[in-house]
């Protein structure tokens, strides 16, 4: 997980304008898109983060268009949340750092004793990428 925020870039305003963690959006950002039309309160169940700091990463991904709030047809007093349909100019920023700013992480990581096994260790970490989303899609 910390490498994985080392590899994001900095938020527009740098990440000082922002409450809590790197961390814990990644993870409210992950739930949201295994969970579509979920709530803050079902995301803190289900991720153990505090029902505050899930309600903070909403926010900070509902500013940079990554999701999408609406009250629940069913129980208006809800909001549902979700990813949002369009690419919002932060996702576009962060998968355009891609590949480059994790492997920066990674030899970092690595240190200069292990710098040389980078290519193997991402190779091993596309190879793990790609079981866990397939495990991911054949649960659903």
């Amino acid at each position: 997980m910390k490498l994985g925020e080392e590899a994001l870039p900095e938020p527009p305003g740098g990440s000082g304008q922002y409450a809590g963690g790197t961390r814990s959006v990644v993870i409210v950002a992950g739930d949201i898109a295994a969970h579509p039309d979920t709530t803050v309160g079902e995301t803190a169940q289900r991720t153990g983060l505090p029902q505050s700091q899930v309600s903070g990463a909403v926010a900070r991904l509902r500013e940079a268009g990554s999701v999408q709030t609406a009250p629940d047809p069913a129980d208006r007093r809800r909001t549902l949340v979700r990813q949002s349909p369009t690419v919002s100019p932060r996702v576009a920023a962060v998968r355009a750092a891609g590949s480059s700013k994790v492997e920066a992480a990674l030899a970092k990581a690595l240190g200069d004793t292990e710098s040389a096994h980078l290519p193997e260790v991402t190779e091993a970490l596309d190879l793990l990428a790609r079981h866990l989303v397939r495990a991911e899609t054949t649960q659903a």
